[in-house]
Protein backbone atom coordinates (compact mmCIF):
# COMPACT_ATOMS: atom_id res chain seq x y z
CA UNK A 1 0.00 0.00 0.00
CA UNK A 2 3.00 2.62 0.87
CA UNK A 3 4.52 1.64 -2.54
CA UNK A 4 1.18 2.16 -3.92
CA UNK A 5 1.05 5.82 -2.56
CA UNK A 6 4.26 6.86 -3.42
CA UNK A 7 4.13 6.04 -6.58
CA UNK A 8 0.92 7.68 -7.24
CA UNK A 9 2.66 10.73 -5.76
CA UNK A 10 5.10 11.08 -8.11
CA UNK A 11 2.40 10.31 -10.99
CA UNK A 12 0.74 13.16 -9.72
CA UNK A 13 3.61 15.46 -9.35
CA UNK A 14 4.85 14.79 -12.72
CA UNK A 15 1.89 15.71 -14.42
CA UNK A 16 2.10 19.19 -12.30
CA UNK A 17 5.02 19.58 -13.57
CA UNK A 18 4.23 19.36 -16.86
CA UNK A 19 1.56 21.25 -16.49
CA UNK A 20 3.28 24.08 -15.05
CA UNK A 21 6.06 23.83 -18.00
CA UNK A 22 3.05 23.81 -20.68
CA UNK A 23 1.52 26.67 -19.16
CA UNK A 24 5.29 28.42 -18.98
CA UNK A 25 5.79 28.69 -15.25
CA UNK A 26 9.33 28.75 -14.74
CA UNK A 27 10.82 28.04 -18.05
CA UNK A 28 11.04 30.19 -21.28
CA UNK A 29 7.88 31.74 -22.24
CA UNK A 30 6.36 30.90 -25.59
CA UNK A 31 7.08 32.64 -28.34
CA UNK A 32 5.02 35.38 -29.24
CA UNK A 33 4.04 36.09 -32.67
CA UNK A 34 6.55 38.23 -34.79
CA UNK A 35 5.33 41.88 -34.81
CA UNK A 36 5.71 43.14 -38.36
CA UNK A 37 8.85 45.37 -39.42
CA UNK A 38 8.41 49.01 -39.55
CA UNK A 39 8.24 50.39 -43.18
CA UNK A 40 11.14 52.78 -43.81
CA UNK A 41 10.78 56.11 -43.23
CA UNK A 42 10.79 58.91 -46.37
CA UNK A 43 13.99 60.41 -44.35
CA UNK A 44 16.05 56.86 -44.41
CA UNK A 45 14.76 55.50 -47.98
CA UNK A 46 16.41 58.90 -49.31
CA UNK A 47 19.51 58.44 -47.21
CA UNK A 48 19.97 54.63 -48.13
CA UNK A 49 19.67 56.01 -52.05
CA UNK A 50 21.94 58.89 -51.70
CA UNK A 51 24.55 56.52 -49.88
CA UNK A 52 24.08 54.01 -52.97
CA UNK A 53 25.03 57.11 -55.05
CA UNK A 54 27.53 58.06 -53.44
CA UNK A 55 29.18 54.56 -53.97
CA UNK A 56 28.47 54.25 -57.63
CA UNK A 57 29.83 58.04 -58.36
CA UNK A 58 32.73 56.97 -56.31
CA UNK A 59 33.38 53.93 -59.08
CA UNK A 60 32.52 55.97 -61.88
CA UNK A 61 35.19 58.25 -61.21
CA UNK A 62 37.82 55.37 -60.46
CA UNK A 63 37.16 53.75 -63.91
CA UNK A 64 37.70 57.08 -65.34
CA UNK A 65 40.82 57.79 -63.90
CA UNK A 66 42.04 53.91 -65.06
CA UNK A 67 40.62 55.26 -68.53
CA UNK A 68 42.45 58.28 -68.67
CA UNK A 69 46.04 56.21 -68.33
CA UNK A 70 45.19 53.28 -69.87
CA UNK A 71 47.78 53.00 -72.86
CA UNK A 72 45.40 49.97 -74.74
CA UNK A 73 42.75 51.42 -77.01
CA UNK A 74 40.31 48.56 -75.61
CA UNK A 75 40.72 48.87 -72.00
CA UNK A 76 40.27 51.99 -72.35
CA UNK A 77 37.07 52.07 -73.88
CA UNK A 78 35.71 48.75 -71.51
CA UNK A 79 36.82 51.46 -69.03
CA UNK A 80 35.13 54.23 -69.77
CA UNK A 81 32.26 52.22 -70.40
CA UNK A 82 31.70 51.34 -66.97
CA UNK A 83 32.19 54.50 -65.95
CA UNK A 84 29.19 55.25 -67.98
CA UNK A 85 27.59 52.74 -66.50
CA UNK A 86 27.85 53.41 -62.89
CA UNK A 87 26.96 57.26 -63.29
CA UNK A 88 23.76 55.98 -64.58
CA UNK A 89 23.50 53.77 -62.00
CA UNK A 90 24.08 56.22 -59.75
CA UNK A 91 21.80 58.98 -61.28
CA UNK A 92 18.78 56.58 -60.72
CA UNK A 93 20.02 56.73 -56.85
CA UNK A 94 19.63 60.02 -56.78
CA UNK A 95 16.64 60.63 -58.39
CA UNK A 96 15.16 58.26 -55.90
CA UNK A 97 16.70 59.89 -53.08
CA UNK A 98 15.13 63.31 -54.14
CA UNK A 99 11.63 61.70 -54.92
CA UNK A 100 11.62 60.08 -51.69
CA UNK A 101 13.19 63.52 -49.84
CA UNK A 102 12.84 66.65 -52.32
CA UNK A 103 14.82 68.83 -49.36
CA UNK A 104 18.14 66.81 -49.99
CA UNK A 105 20.29 69.48 -51.41
CA UNK A 106 23.32 67.17 -51.26
CA UNK A 107 21.51 64.68 -53.42
CA UNK A 108 20.47 67.64 -56.23
CA UNK A 109 24.05 68.67 -56.16
CA UNK A 110 24.95 64.90 -57.33
CA UNK A 111 22.23 65.07 -59.76
CA UNK A 112 24.09 68.32 -61.27
CA UNK A 113 27.41 66.77 -60.96
CA UNK A 114 26.10 63.30 -63.82
CA UNK A 115 24.69 65.73 -65.55
CA UNK A 116 27.55 68.05 -66.32
CA UNK A 117 29.98 64.80 -66.39
CA UNK A 118 27.38 63.43 -69.41
CA UNK A 119 27.65 66.92 -70.84
CA UNK A 120 23.93 68.59 -70.18
CA UNK A 121 24.78 71.44 -68.65
CA UNK A 122 21.69 73.05 -68.80
CA UNK A 123 20.18 69.87 -66.70
CA UNK A 124 23.65 70.36 -64.21
CA UNK A 125 22.92 74.15 -63.74
CA UNK A 126 18.99 73.23 -62.82
CA UNK A 127 20.03 70.99 -60.82
CA UNK A 128 22.81 72.95 -58.74
CA UNK A 129 20.56 75.36 -58.55
CA UNK A 130 17.97 73.61 -57.29
CA UNK A 131 20.83 72.31 -54.44
CA UNK A 132 21.24 76.12 -53.80
CA UNK A 133 17.62 76.80 -53.23
CA UNK A 134 17.47 74.42 -50.76
CA UNK A 135 20.73 75.35 -49.00
CA UNK A 136 22.76 79.01 -50.69
CA UNK A 137 25.32 78.18 -48.22
CA UNK A 138 26.59 74.87 -50.05
CA UNK A 139 29.78 75.08 -51.23
CA UNK A 140 30.29 71.95 -53.60
CA UNK A 141 27.04 72.95 -55.51
CA UNK A 142 28.92 76.52 -55.86
CA UNK A 143 32.13 74.82 -56.83
CA UNK A 144 30.65 72.34 -59.55
CA UNK A 145 28.13 75.21 -60.88
CA UNK A 146 31.28 77.36 -61.16
CA UNK A 147 32.78 74.73 -63.12
CA UNK A 148 29.63 74.18 -65.24
CA UNK A 149 30.17 77.53 -65.98
CA UNK A 150 33.42 77.05 -67.14
CA UNK A 151 32.45 74.48 -69.89
CA UNK A 152 29.75 77.00 -71.10
CA UNK A 153 32.48 79.84 -71.23
CA UNK A 154 30.33 82.31 -68.87
CA UNK A 155 33.83 83.20 -67.27
CA UNK A 156 32.22 86.15 -64.97
CA UNK A 157 30.19 83.79 -63.39
CA UNK A 158 32.83 81.00 -62.89
CA UNK A 159 34.82 84.41 -61.39
CA UNK A 160 31.77 85.26 -58.86
CA UNK A 161 31.75 81.47 -58.03
CA UNK A 162 35.59 81.36 -57.19
CA UNK A 163 34.59 84.97 -54.93
CA UNK A 164 32.15 83.45 -52.98
CA UNK A 165 33.94 80.31 -52.13
CA UNK A 166 37.29 82.19 -51.60
CA UNK A 167 35.11 84.08 -48.77
CA UNK A 168 33.70 80.88 -46.84
CA UNK A 169 35.53 77.58 -48.25
CA UNK A 170 39.01 78.15 -49.08
CA UNK A 171 39.95 74.40 -49.89
CA UNK A 172 36.76 74.76 -52.32
CA UNK A 173 38.28 77.85 -54.04
CA UNK A 174 41.32 76.08 -54.82
CA UNK A 175 40.04 73.16 -56.42
CA UNK A 176 37.82 75.59 -58.90
CA UNK A 177 40.94 77.93 -59.44
CA UNK A 178 42.30 74.88 -60.62
CA UNK A 179 39.82 73.92 -62.78
CA UNK A 180 39.96 78.03 -64.07
CA UNK A 181 43.54 77.40 -64.77
CA UNK A 182 43.13 74.29 -66.65
CA UNK A 183 40.27 75.98 -68.98
CA UNK A 184 42.54 78.93 -69.58
CA UNK A 185 45.21 75.98 -71.20
CA UNK A 186 42.78 74.15 -72.81
CA UNK A 187 40.90 77.04 -74.40
CA UNK A 188 44.74 78.24 -76.06
CA UNK A 189 45.06 75.00 -77.43
CA UNK A 190 41.83 74.70 -78.60
CA UNK A 191 41.19 77.87 -80.56
CA UNK A 192 37.24 76.80 -80.11
CA UNK A 193 35.93 80.50 -80.93
CA UNK A 194 36.41 82.00 -77.76
CA UNK A 195 38.07 85.52 -78.22
CA UNK A 196 41.77 85.32 -77.11
CA UNK A 197 41.82 88.84 -75.81
CA UNK A 198 39.32 87.68 -73.28
CA UNK A 199 41.07 84.23 -72.36
CA UNK A 200 44.32 86.60 -71.85
CA UNK A 201 42.34 88.74 -70.26
CA UNK A 202 40.80 85.67 -67.59
CA UNK A 203 43.99 84.34 -67.70
CA UNK A 204 45.88 87.50 -65.87
CA UNK A 205 42.65 87.62 -63.32
CA UNK A 206 43.21 83.86 -62.88
CA UNK A 207 47.33 84.58 -62.20
CA UNK A 208 45.87 87.54 -59.65
CA UNK A 209 43.14 85.39 -57.84
CA UNK A 210 45.98 82.53 -57.29
CA UNK A 211 48.98 84.84 -56.15
CA UNK A 212 46.19 86.77 -53.38
CA UNK A 213 45.22 82.98 -52.18
CA UNK A 214 48.70 82.07 -51.71
CA UNK A 215 49.90 85.29 -50.01
CA UNK A 216 46.57 84.74 -47.50
CA UNK A 217 46.27 81.17 -47.20
CA UNK A 218 47.40 80.99 -43.56
CA UNK A 219 44.97 83.75 -42.63
CA UNK A 220 42.41 81.45 -42.45
CA UNK A 221 42.21 77.81 -41.00
CA UNK A 222 40.47 76.76 -44.43
CA UNK A 223 43.55 78.04 -46.34
CA UNK A 224 45.83 77.03 -44.12
CA UNK A 225 44.67 72.97 -44.77
CA UNK A 226 43.92 73.60 -48.26
CA UNK A 227 46.26 71.50 -51.10
CA UNK A 228 47.00 72.35 -54.48
CA UNK A 229 45.54 69.46 -56.26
Amino acid sequence: MQRLLISTLLSLSALCGSVVLAAGGGGMSAPSPSIESRAPSPEEIARSAYNDGVRAVKKADDYAASAATATDAGKKEKLTGKSAEALVKAFGKFSDAVEADSTMYQAWNYLGYIHRKQGDYAAALESYDKALSLNAQYGEAIEYRGVAYLALKRVDDAKSAYLTLFASNRALANKLLLAMQEWVVARHAAADGVDPKAIDEFSKWVDERGSIAKQTASLTRAGAAASWR
